[in-house]
Order: C-alpha cells, then structure tokens, then sequence
C-alpha cells in the first residue's frame, strides 16, 4: 500500500477514523491518491492530521484527532477534498472522451 502521512515521531491522537473510497480501477484510485496526497501535512494543526493511502483501487484517508470536533472537521475536509478530486477527474474524462470522438469524425 502506498502511504502518505506524517512522520513517525509526531504527536499521537485520542480519536482516529477511516475513510475508504474505491474506483472502478486501480488508474482512477491512483489519480484521486495523487490529488489529495499533496494536501498531507499542509491541513494539518495540533489537534488533528491525516494520512492517504492506496491499496489497488481503493484509496483510503485516516484522520486522527485529539478531540470529537477535530474529528469531525478533518474528516469533512477531507471528505471535500476527495470528492473535488473525483469531480476533477470526470471532467477531464469527459473532455478527453469529446476530444477523442471528434477527432474520429
């Protein structure tokens, strides 16, 4: 499994949750890894961190946070951020698709 997440030595969280999004394919999994991934460690505060990680199509965000609400926000945020990745990613299937059949005609 690929992983990107904070480094060994910081600081444990009392709250952790997962969140597990799987594609069609192992591709989709690993561009929607890669949009997210750069976020690691530039969202992240005191009380709360995360990690990305993506095991064949299947990509998964662990947020770990000291309290219930930090909880909640990181794992809203992140929730956001796959979802723009997804939608981003559509998107340039869809103009890629166009393109393809209009060269073809």
């Amino acid at each position: 499994m690929e992983h990107h997440g904070a480094q060994s030595g910081d600081a444990p969280h009392a709250h952790t949750a997962s969140l597990s999004f799987s594609y069609p394919d192992e591709r989709r999994a690993r561009i929607v890894e890669a949009s997210v991934a750069v976020e690691v460690g530039d969202i992240d505060d005191a009380r709360s961190q995360a990690t990305v990680a993506r095991d064949g199509d299947t990509v998964e965000v662990t947020v770990n946070a000291a309290d219930l609400v930090a909880l909640r926000a990181g794992l809203n945020s992140w929730t956001r951020m796959v979802g723009v990745a997804e939608d981003v990613a559509d998107a340039a299937d869809r103009v890629t698709d166009e393109s393809t059949k209009s060269k073809g005609t």
